[in-house]
């Protein structure tokens, strides 16, 4: 195979993992959305709003990505809902990692000492001033490496999205591999790609858990 073509293929593939950064990312919002939201009413006061989330988090957290992605791609349109490929593969993902994330949410705000929910009693804090700023930010040092991992995991359940012919990282490899015949050069590329983009979550995640810890200090003094 000629340098040119070579040159071309990886110029689709660098299009693909545009694509999956943009999917990453996306999603990554919309799970962390998600997560904060179905995390906090789990622990709610009002029975309805708990149970409600622990819907959310059992539906999609007991079902498959796969089977949530081509329901919502090809059973939607049914119920007079469209949606771009890009924008399903967004709900979708961002849903389901935000289904896992919302247990992280609980499991962090109740992990932060007792005494702190008092001393917001003691100073007569609503609810939500509590939450924003005592609960949350002692929270966060714990919370970060969680969602760091569940970024990561979003990042390697985007390969799914190639099956309703979304351009990411997989099908561009997908596609070089049925032009050149070729499996071993495409997918090694892809493969370092990930792993490279996995490394870099890997890293924001360290740099924004050291800073949640030096505001989880700043609030506890």
């Amino acid at each position: 195979m000629s340098a040119h073509s070579w040159t071309e293929y990886l110029g689709l593939m660098a299009q693909g993992g545009i694509v999956t950064v943009e999917l990453t990312l996306a999603s990554l919002a919309v799970g962390t959305a998600a997560a904060s939201i179905a995390g906090l009413a789990r622990i709610s006061n009002r029975a309805a709003v708990r149970a409600a989330s622990r819907i959310y988090i059992e539906f999609f957290r007991g079902s498959s990505a796969f089977v949530q992605l081509f329901a919502a791609y090809y059973l939607l349109p049914f119920a007079g809902i469209y949606l771009s490929a890009f924008a399903c593969a967004v709900l979708v993902l961002g849903l389901n990692i935000g289904a896992y994330g919302a247990e992280n949410v609980r499991s962090a705000v109740l992990s932060v000492r007792r005494d702190q929910y008092e001393a917001c009693t003691v100073l007569n804090l609503t609810r939500w001033q509590a939450l924003r700023r005592v609960i949350l930010p002692q929270a966060l040092p714990v919370l970060t490496p969680l969602f760091g991992n569940n970024a990561v995991e979003l990042l390697k359940a985007t390969s799914i999205v190639s099956l309703i012919t979304i351009g990411d990282l997989t099908f561009q490899a997908q596609l070089v591999r049925f032009q050149t015949g070729d499996t071993i050069g495409p997918f090694a590329v892809i493969l370092t790609v990930y792993f490279v983009l996995a490394l870099a979550i890997g890293a924001g995640t360290r740099a924004l858990t050291r800073l949640s810890r030096r505001a989880s200090v700043t609030v506890t003094r």
